[in-house]
């Protein structure tokens, strides 16, 4: 699966995106949002097409989307579930499904406000020109990690894969994880940017935009898992009509060139 950096300039799609804006029922140049606010937690792994779409969004409705970034999962302090458990202003929350669900559970979204948004691969990256190593095959990917001096890898939904399946079903698990490391607060890609992991392990929509690193590759099918990334309405939410108005914009045609320049594919979306 190959994820072209040029498929379209940020310009072009925001335009495109705020065409699809035009097309959508109550969205279009109604500025019926003026002056009102939506806040939005999201994880990583959408933050790239996010912080694309958003703008065209604001103008065309009048809102002003506030967010708050976060990992789909743990405990770390600025997570998504830490965030909502402090009682931080919420209007829409974009996560891992699995995750996503757990606070449906919890009472902390809406049920049946679920949306799937896009589908989002693992990928490696090395610092910038670094040899490239090759995981074209399970057994090359098994090479690879053998031989990498150090591993850094998300605290979100690829590196819970990671360390908890994906090691343990390659046979490799006593080598590798302990010169793997899990990254807490931070983009993986920025730890291997400059030199404290030689290889790095996360959604390929988050390594992409990380300057001083090259990205090698996606996981080869076997050891691949694809996430889902979901969004869904707080039950805290102010302005829950609100908020679903941006998720159908996020699930709107006119998004899904952004979507996958950001390496992603969307789920609603041809």
């Amino acid at each position: 699966m190959a994820f072209p950096k040029h498929a379209l300039t940020r310009r072009a799609a925001l335009l495109a995106a705020a065409l699809a804006l035009a097309g959508c029922a109550g969205l279009g140049g109604s500025q019926s949002g003026a002056g009102k606010t939506i806040n939005v937690m999201t994880s990583g792994g959408f933050t790239a097409a996010y912080n694309e779409l958003t703008p065209a969004f604001e103008k065309s409705t009048g809102y002003k989307v506030q967010t708050a970034y976060g990992a789909s999962m743990g405990a770390a302090s600025d997570s998504i579930p830490s965030r909502l458990s402090r009682g931080e202003p919420a209007d829409i929350v974009i996560l891992a499904r699995p995750a996503l669900d757990a606070l449906v559970t919890q009472g902390k979204v809406i049920p049946g406000s679920q949306v799937d948004l896009v589908r989002s691969s693992i990928g490696m990256a090395v610092r910038k020109g670094a040899p490239k190593p090759d995981i074209s095959t399970v057994d090359a990917l098994k090479r690879t990690l053998i031989a990498a001096p150090s591993i850094a890898y998300s605290a979100s939904a690829s590196g819970t894969y990671y360390e908890n399946e994906m090691l343990k079903d390659l046979g490799i698990e006593a080598q590798v994880k302990p010169k793997s490391k899990r990254i807490l607060s931070e983009r993986v890609g920025t730890v291997v940017a400059r030199g404290d992991a030689a290889l790095g392990l996360q959604q390929v929509s988050e390594l992409l935009p990380i300057e001083g690193i090259d990205f090698i590759g996606v996981l080869p099918p076997g050891v691949q898992r694809v996430t889902i990334f979901s969004a869904g309405v707080s039950t805290s939410s102010k302005d829950p009509a609100a908020a679903r108005q941006l998720i159908q914009y996020f699930t709107s045609p006119g998004a899904a060139p952004t979507i996958r320049k950001t390496g992603l594919e969307p789920v609603a979306a041809p």
